[in-house]
This record gives C-alpha cells, sequence and structure tokens, in this order.
C-alpha cells in the first residue's frame, strides 16, 4: 500500500499440555514453548510494529513462588528485545552452571517464562497514548490465584463511553477512560464476582479456606464470565486472556471481523490471529487448523481440555476484507488465492482503458503488498491474450506458416518491475517541505523500462489517502517518460472511517471524500453537505436501533468514476507530463474474489454493528466542525 496506515494487533497463546520434560526428552530443550512463541510473534510482526509484550503463567507452583511473568516493549525491534532479554533471565539464572538448562523442573521453579502457559502481543497503535503501559498484555493482579487476568487483544470498541459508565455504575473507579481499560476490569469485576459467590458456597458447606481455593479453580465458569462481561461490547474483536490458576480464552466478537486461528492436540493447544503462522510454527496441514466461531469463545482449561463455546448470538458474518486485501501475510492459501483473484478481475476494465493496446503497455505494481494482485493481474492479461491468439489462429485455417505463429506466440504482457522501494529508508525530518523531499526517494524507478508512447498501469492494494502518490509515486513514475500512468486499485474507493481496528477515522483524510466534497462545491451542491449536517447532528441521542449511516448522501449525487476521475485530477502533482487515470476494484468484484470476508463497511458505509453507524456520523461532524479528532 503506498500510504501506509496502521492497522490490526496479532496475538498469539500457547498452551502446553505436558510436563517440560516431555519438551525436552522428544524435542531436545525444556524452551519448547518460549521457541514456539518467538516464531509466532515473529510471523505476524506485520501486524505490529510499535510495541509487543509476552505473558507466561507456570501451573500448581507452590505459595511463595512466581508464577506470573510479564515483558513489554517498545524497542525498535520489539520481538528481538522481548526475547533477546527473556533469553538473558533464563541463562542469568542457571548462576555459571549450565547444566541445569538441561534440568526441566528446577527451570520451572527458579527462571522466569519456564511455564506451560504464554500469551504475546503484537501492537498497532490505533488509539491511546505511544508508552509502555499502553502495551499488551494488561494484568488485573490479585493475591488470590483464581482471581489473576491476563489479557492482550485485537480490538476496538465503539462505545467505550457506555462501557466506562457500566463500571461506574458497578462502583469501580477507572483509572482512564479506554476500551482496554474497560474490558480489562469488565471481565475482572465478574471473574470477582464468581470467586465470591464460590467461596460462600463452599465455606457454608464447611470446607477450610486452604481446600476452597483449589475448589474454585475446578469449578470456574469462564464461559458464564465471558457472556456477563461481553453482553454490551460493540466492537470488533479478537481477545485472549489468561487466568493465574491456568485457564485461558480466546473470544472472538459475533460478526467475525477480527480473525483467529487455532489448533489443538494431545501435546498444544495454540491460537494466533494469521493461519499460516501456526502452519509454520508446528508444521501442521492447512485443513487442521481451525477458526474461532463468530461469537464463540475457545476456552482451555487447567486441565488442557479446549472446547468452543458460544459467548455472543452469532451475527452476520461480516469478517474483515481488509484482511485479505493487505494486511494478513500472503502465503495463506485461501490470502494468496483471493488477492491472485483481485488482480485479475481489473483486466476488463483496464483493457477498455488502454483500448485492448497491450504492445503500447507496460504492467507493473507498487511495491510491496500489491505483488500478489499484480500477479492476478497478469495472469487475467495472458488469459485475454491467448484467447486473442486462438481466435486469430482458427481464421487463419490452412494459411498458418511457421513466421505468422511465432509472430502471434511473441505476443505477451509487457511486464516490468518499474518501481522499487527502499524498505530501509526512513525520514528523520519532521518538517514538512524538508520531509516531502525525503519521502519522494523512498521509491526509485527502473529506467528504460518504458517508451513515450507506452501507457504505464500499476496496481496498488488500495487508496487512503492518496499523499504518497501525490508527493512521490506518480512524479518518480513520471521520469519514465510514459504518455499515460493508471494507478489501478485492487480494493475499491475508501470512503468511510473504520472503528474495529484499521487507524482510519478521520474523513477528511480519504483521497475519495476530499473528491466528493470538491465535486459538491463545484456543481453548487453544497446544501448536500449542510444537509448532511442536519441530519447527523440530529440523530446524536437516539438509540443505536435508530442511528443511519446520512454521510452515503455525500457519495451519493456520482458514479464511482467521477470521484475516480476528481481523484486522478487532485492527486495529479504539479508539472506531471503523462496523463493521469485512477481506476477502483468494484464492490462485486471485491466479495466475488473474497466471498467468505465481506466486511466492506470503509468501502459502503454498511457497519455491521450499530456503533459503526453512530461513529460514521459523528466523523462527519467532526470534519464540518474543523475537529480533527477521532470519533469513537
Amino acid at each position: 500500500m503506498s500510504d501506509a496506515i496502521t492497522h490490526e494487533c496479532g496475538i498469539a497463546l500457547v498452551r502446553l499440555k505436558k510436563p517440560l520434560s516431555y519438551y525436552h526428552e522428544k524435542y531436545g530443550s525444556a524452551l519448547y514453548g518460549i521457541n514456539k512463541m518467538y516464531i509466532l510473534m515473529e510471523k505476524q510482526h506485520n501486524r505490529g510494529q510499535d510495541g509487543a509484550g509476552l505473558a507466561s503463567i507456570k501451573l500448581d507452583m507452590p505459595p511463595g513462588k512466581r508464577y506470573i511473568s510479564r515483558y513489554r516493549s517498545m524497542d525498535k525491534t520489539p520481538i528481538q528485545d522481548l526475547f533477546e532479554r527473556i533469553n538473558q533471565r533464563v541463562f542469568n539464572g542457571l548462576n555459571g552452571d549450565e547444566s541445569k538448562i538441561n534440568d526441566p523442573e528446577w527451570l520451572k521453579h527458579n527462571v522466569p517464562f519456564m511455564g506451560e502457559l504464554y500469551l504475546g502481543h503484537l501492537r498497532y497503535g490505533t488509539y491511546g497514548g505511544q508508552s509502555i503501559e499502553n502495551i499488551h498484555p494488561f494484568l488485573r493482579q490479585n493475591n488470590w490465584l483464581t482471581r489473576n487476568l491476563i489479557l492482550a487483544g485485537n480490538f476496538n470498541m465503539t462505545n467505550v463511553d457506555q462501557l466506562f459508565n457500566n463500571l461506574v455504575d458497578l462502583g469501580q473507579h477507572p483509572k482512564e477512560k479506554a476500551d482496554t481499560v474497560t474490558i480489562l476490569e469488565k471481565i475482572g469485576h465478574f471473574l470477582d464476582e464468581q470467586n465470591e459467590k464460590l467461596y460462600r458456597k463452599y465455606k457454608k458447606e464447611g470446607l477450610s479456606k486452604t481446600d476452597i481455593s483449589p475448589r474454585i479453580a475446578e469449578e470456574l465458569d469462564i464461559q458464564k464470565i465471558l457472556k456477563k462481561s461481553a453482553k454490551y461490547w460493540d466492537g470488533g474483536y479478537a481477545m485472549a486472556g489468561l487466568f493465574g490458576h491456568g485457564d485461558a480464552f480466546v473470544l472472538r466478537d459475533p460478526n467475525g471481523i477480527r480473525p483467529a486461528f487455532f489448533y489443538d492436540d494431545d501435546e498444544v493447544c495454540v491460537v494466533a490471529s494469521e493461519r499460516p503462522v501456526i502452519q509454520t510454527a508446528f508444521n501442521v496441514p492447512f485443513e487442521e487448523i481451525k477458526e474461532i466461531s463468530p461469537g464463540h469463545a475457545l476456552i482451555i482449561k487447567k486441565g488442557g481440555e479446549a472446547s468452543l463455546k458460544q459467548i455472543r448470538k452469532p451475527g452476520k458474518r461480516t469478517a474483515c476484507s481488509f484482511e485479505r486485501i493487505y494486511f494478513s501475510r500472503g502465503n495463506d492459501a485461501d490470502i494468496y488465492r483471493e488477492r491472485i483473484e483481485l488482480g485479475r478481475r481489473v483486466c476488463p476494465a483496464i483493457l477498455d482503458e488502454v483500448n485492448h493496446d497491450l504492445r503500447n503497455t507496460v504492467f507493473s505494481f507498487i511495491p510491496n503488498t500489491a505483488e500478489i494482485s499484480f500477479y492476478g493481474m497478469v495472469k487475467g492479461m495472458e488469459d485475454y491474450l491467448n484467447e486473442v491468439k486462438r481466435n486469430k489462429i482458427l481464421k487463419f485455417e490452412g494459411d498458418l506458416n511457421s513466421e505468422k505463429l511465432e509472430s502471434l506466440l511473441s505476443i505477451r504482457p509487457r511486464v516490468e518491475k518499474s518501481l522499487w522501494k527502499d524498505v530501509k529508508m526512513r525520514t528523520f525530518i519532521t518538517q514538512d517541505s524538508s520531509r516531502d523531499e525525503l519521502v519522494s526517494h523512498v521509491y526509485d524507478i527502473t529506467y528504460e523500462t518504458v517508451k513515450k508512447t507506452d501507457t504505464l498501469v500499476v496496481i496498488d492494494d488500495s487508496i487512503v489517502r492518496g499523499t504518497t502518490l501525490k508527493q512521490s509515486i506518480l512524479s518518480i513514475l513520471d521520469r519514465l517518460g510514459p504518455k499515460k500512468v493508471i494507478v489501478v486499485s485492487s480494493a475499491p474507493q475508501i470512503r468511510y472511517p473504520d472503528c474495529y481496528g484499521i487507524n482510519m477515522s478521520l474523513l477528511e483524510d480519504f483521497a475519495a471524500f476530499r473528491a466528493a466534497i470538491a465535486l459538491l462545491k463545484e456543481r453548487g451542491m453544497q446544501n448536500v453537505i449542510d444537509d448532511t449536517y442536519a441530519k447527523c447532528a440530529a440523530q446524536k441521542d437516539l438509540p443505536d436501533s435508530e442511528v443511519q449511516n446520512f454521510v452515503k448522501q455525500i457519495y451519493a449525487p456520482f458514479t464511482p468514476q467521477e470521484i475516480s476521475d476528481k481523484m486522478a485530477e487532485m492527486l495529479t502533482p504539479k508539472g506531471m507530463k503523462a496523463e493521469v487515470r485512477i481506476m477502483f476494484q468494484s464492490i462485486e468484484n471485491l466479495h466475488a474474489s473474497a466471498p467468505d470476508h465481506t466486511g466492506d463497511w470503509y468501502f459502503t458505509g454498511n457497519f455491521p454493528t450499530p456503533g459503526g453507524q453512530r461513529v460514521v456520523n459523528k466523523a462527519f461532524l467532526n470534519y464540518y466542525e474543523g475537529k480533527r479528532e477521532r470519533a469513537y
């Protein structure tokens, strides 16, 4: 994606079902769990680079022995930093006696992180401050084993104010108004409540206080706790929790917006935000990795038994399509096929735009994540040319000689890597004028790949703000000297904010929104903008069930092509010699390419939860009133 945007966090959970000695004997190391967590987190580093955290729990530790460990890092390479610190603690703990590394029982009782239960998190800061206190996992500590809670997740809630007020109504005094705090304290409240009930029950039955604790650990009903906690949550979430005694869970939202996958056998239960990382880390086949069902939690009991339990009634499945277009790793078998298809399906519109003249058309891509959709686009062009060749060969009948055949077979798409990205280059100056000059050099071109008579077609995953296109990419491509540059987005026009995880919250930042506003003003339709504001403002106090997305009115008077043309005009840099065109994927082709991931609210405005409808209207109010602040 040419415009870098922050997105969803990543989670990784591992539950070792055997004693550490088992992994030492079978795999040669008692650090098996730590090593697997490193792989799971490193393979998901695309999901979070603002920070990382890891927590572990040791089962059945005697009183007085530390059983919870947690490290968090905001280092430039946070995953590396975490595991280097853990490695250092492990080997420092040996006190020079390296033979102890082969004594799993000693390691468990004397070295941090040598436990059976691990929870890792990679953070993209979509909201909140950039400090160590904002890094997951979060810890709610207590001297009672069963009241300790560790929480990490990939989530954003749209109704934080309501959740915060609910905590206040319960008599709590939250330290801040953030969804991470409210979720942690909400679960913690019902965890405390169930602990109290079970304590009173067993005390009434005459059990001693020391005998009550293990009974509570056995009978704690995680499903019931989560049902009560999640009753009023509105948002997208895949959140994981560990309890001090050894139970664990991963809960997914009712619409399946945020992803979560798991694998379970007699040695391990593992959860991650992305399926191929589990395949890689544990060398297991695709079909053995399951998806946590929307509205369900994977609950792993202290004894190691894992089961899916319904927590919320599942709604209409609207899994995030941006997961497939951009943010997930492309080595997932399904995602790879979907991105190929996204590229293939833009071919008919491109052919029309270049008048089917492929001899004078060069195909390329904006690195690095658009590469797979580029392959799909090339495959689509090859399919088209094969059909052309077949029809021409059939027309020749008996008049086909080797020269004509060779001429036909030589026709192929002209494919070049015209644009390069220097991924290691960073801008160190924040002053806008100087920074723009440096940003323009993040990309470079392959000289002499394009002729003056050529149209250059470059595909990108999506176009959000268009800033990088205007400030650098288009000017750089113009150096190649094409007569026309066509920028193709494998995603539809991004028109609406996301409130479930992606850091796209300000309407005025979207190139499509700015284009629509410009068209309204040019055509004397300011009244549409004013009317939209009035309708959005009138919904402030309505119940969620009655709130509508009135921001759709902004786009309604125009065809997608009109908005695309205006975007091309607005994003063309001054002095650009080549003609610029911008093309987008259609909603229909998006759904056909990724049929199981129909979450398209950023493109269509069809938000899957009531909170989303309220957020988009508030975002417009903020825009109209000149407030550059998030609407949720």
